[in-house]
């Protein structure tokens, strides 16, 4: 197993001796992202909750209709062509051959899209697939689903989420890992993002890992989560003995953070490359540096902004955003009023967009640098017990070769 780690902004010719650069997990407009964790973020909140219970108690009043953040969703801003461009021109910045795998939640909709123009060649059919376990939710990233099959497993799959039946998931990984150009990866492992019990969590990891490790083709180093969490995952993954893989988890506008680069021709090649040769280069781009939550307040203003030459339909935030009408019936938040968004929400978002204009992009990253969140992703090690020596091509050995500050990648 060889698993390298380059850094951009310490070697800006990282990419020349590859062919290709590889972007994983990306979002479009199909995704639908559930609003719940407002409810979760208000519950924790009071006095932004008691103020919000006035508003939703406004709106019940004019509209009749109750806020639902558990049924509400919103989706990104890019269509699918549009985000395939914002990845592919990022690599091609670096002289590389794009191969961009789009994957929404459990849809391959964008990818069946993007393969009528015959422009952009094969892309692959993939997506980020929900699997309910115990008590847990994990998300796993299934690319270059076959063509001629891919929406019959996906509808496999949708049933098997539905049904939460764990067998009938274990199969679907066997069948899977039988198809030699379909690559599987365990996206953002370690996020608990239903926020269940933290050793509940562990355990049911653990569980799924268990049983499925036999079928994951590799863990997922995630360009939009946490640079300790993305730390942990090293652990995980070597302790399960799997490769790292790049996942840059893009919803807005900003280009993944991190890819993979390869010598790769085509995405079923990358597939072999990963799979058979158990080879995994990771480039961790320049936007990974800066702080994980000013890039979410970015990602957040990307939602909600305007864009006039999006079609029709698809150029507020209010047409992109879902809600129950009074029947129930899910439907563009637009439609739920004849004048326009509620004032207390246009405020909301007038000061929000209005924010991200104030210069004080440079105080966030000084302040984040002071944070104990260092911006790499240094060796696992244990300081409880002796330090074992590193084997030649392994992940910790190579990122061993890796180490940097984070004063010096924020610029300090």
């Amino acid at each position: 197993m060889h698993n390298q780690l380059l850094l951009l902004s310490r070697d800006r010719e990282a990419a020349l001796p590859f062919r290709s650069g590889v972007s994983l997990h990306g979002h479009t407009r199909h995704s639908q992202e559930s609003l719940g964790f407002i409810g979760q973020f208000l519950s924790r909140h009071r006095p932004l909750r008691a103020w919000i219970d006035r508003q939703k108690d406004y709106c019940n009043c004019t509209s009749g209709i109750t806020l639902d953040f558990e049924r509400a969703y919103w989706t990104p801003p890019l269509c699918e062509r549009l985000a395939y461009q914002v990845e592919a021109r990022q690599i091609e910045a670096l002289g590389l051959r794009p191969v961009v795998s789009l994957s929404d939640h459990d849809t391959i909709d964008a990818c069946r899209l993007l393969r009528e123009d015959p422009a952009l060649g094969d892309v692959p059919i993939s997506t980020e697939w929900t699997v309910p376990w115990g008590a847990a939710i994990f998300h796993m990233g299934i690319h270059n689903l076959p063509p001629a099959i891919a929406p019959s497993l996906m509808r496999a799959m949708l049933e098997a989420t539905a049904s939460a039946d764990e067998d009938r998931i274990l199969a679907l990984f066997a069948e899977f890992d039988r198809m030699p150009e379909v690559l599987i990866v365990f996206n953002h492992p370690l996020w608990n993002f239903i926020r269940i019990a933290p050793d509940r969590f562990s355990f049911e990891l653990t569980r799924f890992l268990t049983a499925a490790s036999p079928w994951l083709h590799a863990f997922e180093l995630n360009g939009m989560r946490s640079h300790q969490e993305n730390r942990e995952v090293l652990r995980l993954a070597r302790d399960w003995d799997q490769l790292i893989l790049s996942g840059g988890d893009r919803h807005g506008c900003e280009p993944n953070a991190s890819l993979n680069l390869t010598n790769a021709g085509s995405f079923s090649e990358f597939v072999d490359e990963i799979r058979s040769g158990r080879d995994s280069t990771v480039l961790i781009m320049p936007q990974y540096s800066e702080p994980l939550a000013w890039r979410f307040y970015q990602n957040f203003t990307h939602v909600i902004a305007d864009y006039p030459n999006h079609p029709e339909g698809r150029r507020r935030w209010d047409e992109r955003t879902f809600h129950p009408d009074r029947n129930g019936n899910v439907v563009p938040m637009s439609d739920l009023w004849r004048v326009g968004p509620p004032e207390f929400l246009r405020t909301i978002f007038a000061t929000a967009l209005l924010a991200a204009e104030i210069p004080v992009h440079g105080l966030l990253r000084r302040w984040r640098s002071r944070d104990n969140e260092s911006l790499v992703l240094p060796s696992v090690s244990f300081p409880a017990e002796p330090r074992p020596a590193l084997a030649e091509g392994s992940l910790e050995a190579s990122v061993e070769d890796h180490l940097y500050s984070s004063a010096e990648l924020a610029g300090d």
